[in-house]
């Protein structure tokens, strides 16, 4: 190829790429996900497997059978952490949503975990290190909210609060400009103002270190 063909020609292909590379849609209205059409083993179309200051292997998550769930009979579940690091967070989401105002649900249980245990909401994510946070943890009997910038964790607020491995647990938030309400099976936990991530990003689950978890009935009511 000449240079005059071979220039057109990366014109055309970066004039395409560009043209392709559209924003994600902004979540308007309610979305709901309950993992039942989803065939077990496998992943929720739109899913990311990712982790923050990953270590190792990314952990293993799949739609599993769950017959305590609360929209029974299905639920995503972190199966396996496939890694030993105590800093290392776990995350399966949805980058291609764009979430900035609204509300965000979600129904949780803690199985197992030695070094942690619960899980949590992500939400307006600019990537697996850019993320707001909110997780419940029955060892320590709290939820906390966190900021993370660059993969490094900021906690904006923590709140006692008694939740038992094995329970089923609602955990949501609700985000309005600078302002995040965080509830607990309805009761409010937590109210936190903060600025660090003012642009709507994806959404999706997050856990901490060996933490496996099962999430049920994942609700987005956003108003970009």
């Amino acid at each position: 190829m000449n240079a005059p063909n071979r220039s057109l020609f990366l014109f055309a292909a970066g004039f395409l790429l560009t043209a392709c590379a559209t924003p994600p849609a902004p979540l308007r209205g309610r979305s709901q996900w309950t993992f039942d059409e989803v065939q077990e083993g496998k992943l929720p179309a739109g899913f990311t497997i990712d982790a923050t200051r990953r270590a190792g292997a990314l952990a293993s998550w799949e739609v599993v059978a769950s017959a305590t769930a609360p929209s029974a009979p299905k639920v995503l579940a972190l199966t396996y952490p496939n890694h030993k690091s105590y800093d290392s967070f776990n995350l399966c989401w949805l980058p291609g949503t764009a979430f900035r105002d609204g509300s965000l649900s979600v129904k949780l249980r803690a199985r197992s975990g030695k070094e942690d245990q619960g899980g949590g909401l992500i939400w307006r994510a600019a990537g697996p290190n850019d993320y707001y946070v909110v997780r419940l943890n029955p060892l320590e009997s709290n939820l906390r909210l966190y900021h993370v910038l660059g993969g490094t964790r900021t906690m904006l607020g923590s709140a006692d609060c008694a939740a038992r491995t094995g329970e089923w647990h609602e955990l949501r938030i609700e985000h309005r400009g600078e302002w995040i309400t965080c509830s607990v099976d309805g009761q409010e936990r937590l109210a936190v103002r903060d600025a660090a991530l003012p642009a709507a990003g994806g959404i999706g689950l997050w856990t901490k270190a060996d933490a496996a978890t099962e999430f049920d009935d994942l609700v987005a009511e956003g108003a970009n």
